[in-house]
């Protein structure tokens, strides 16, 4: 036998030996959602459907219609959004012992087939949280609506800032899979339930310093309805990526650690705007009297702006190379073993 095919024999028993679990939000996914629960495969132990409060009733229509026995439906009184589903979704199968939680959405546009992919880097020790990647085949893009692409492009680049994890391209989707070990340390209650829900799930893994990796996937599009506008979540998102970026460099270089960035980034910024305001000043001050301004009053203008820029730069540097590479589930079990062996030493004496 070669390598090759030893280890994927390796995979798929160590994937029927795992409680997986599927979790799928439903909101207006009436049409869609019996086909999407019947392209799961039998190696899911489990499937999560929640009714986000569905005008539709895809709950009921599941409970009438599908007899998989792996599906149980979770309803929500009110609306709570794909977070506020998903959350739901995730308590409920780290109640019943999942070991790790895949979410899928009910609409059709995320291929089942694919979940063999999202979870193997997570049972295989190489990951935490797996998102899929919709830019990773330059010929697939082509099918891609413009707007999304430019949108996805933005967005993306806000998220790098926001969450730390520069390696990462399309931040809003939504085909996802997570360790049980490693969501039952997200603060659930004060993660974003709405459209900002994948990108602030970034944030607090980073925070948590989770490895999270990039699943290369076809998106399809049908005759889905999509329910985000980009104009009134523009706003929104600007401020919530301030915010996680404000954060996130607070915890990770101030509060848990210190190091050199610690002291470039502040340092960086404060010459930056002295050497700014200062020129500014200059120039107003030339402008409203007509002199020109001496050779060294411009130096002393330009000298912290360069200063200031390459420390800042230096920082970008630093925190591109401080992504996440060692998993935390692994972590997590090896402290869980090292605490039992403790425990079990303590009993014998």
């Amino acid at each position: 036998m070669s390598i090759t095919a030893s280890n994927q024999e390796e995979n798929q028993n160590a994937i029927s030996n795992s409680r997986i679990a599927v979790v799928i939000p439903c909101y207006k996914v009436e049409r869609h959602i019996r086909e999407v629960i019947s392209s799961i495969g039998l190696e899911i132990w489990r499937i999560y459907v929640i009714d986000d409060a569905c005008p539709e009733g895809s709950g009921k229509h599941i409970e009438m219609q599908c007899l998989d026995q792996r599906v149980q439906v979770v309803y929500h009184e009110c609306n709570q959004g794909v977070g506020g589903a998903v959350m739901t979704g995730y308590r409920a199968a780290i109640a019943d012992g999942a070991e790790v939680i895949v979410k899928l959405d009910g609409d059709g546009q995320m291929d089942p087939s694919l979940i063999l992919n999202f979870i193997e880097p997570i049972l295989a020790g190489e990951a935490d949280y797996t998102k899929g990647n919709r830019f990773f085949d330059l010929e697939e893009i082509r099918a891609m609506p413009k707007v999304r692409l430019f949108g996805n492009a933005v967005l993306s680049f806000m998220t790098k800032l926001s969450s730390g994890y520069w390696d990462l391209f399309d931040p809003t989707n939504g085909y996802t899979a997570i360790h049980a070990d490693v969501a039952r340390h997200l603060p659930f209650a004060k993660i974003s339930k709405r459209y900002f829900f994948e990108t602030d799930m970034l944030f607090r893994l980073n925070t948590l310093r989770a490895v999270v990796i990039d699943i290369p996937m076809d998106a399809q599009y049908g005759d889905e309805v999509s329910n985000l506008k980009i104009s009134k979540i523009l706003g929104e998102f600007l401020f919530k990526h301030t915010r996680n970026l404000i954060k996130r460099i607070f915890y990770n270089y101030y509060l848990r650690d210190l190091s050199l960035a610690s002291i470039e980034l502040p340092l960086g910024m404060v010459l930056f705007l002295v050497g700014a305001s200062y020129g500014g000043y200059s120039w107003l001050q030339s402008a409203q009297s007509g002199a020109v301004t001496p050779a060294g009053t411009v130096m002393m203008a330009a000298m912290p702006i360069l200063m200031g820029m390459q420390l800042v730069l230096a920082f970008l540097g630093y925190d591109i190379s401080n992504v996440p590479r060692y998993a935390l589930h692994l972590r997590l079990s090896s402290r869980k073993k090292s605490i039992k062996s403790t425990m079990t030493k303590e009993d014998l004496f």
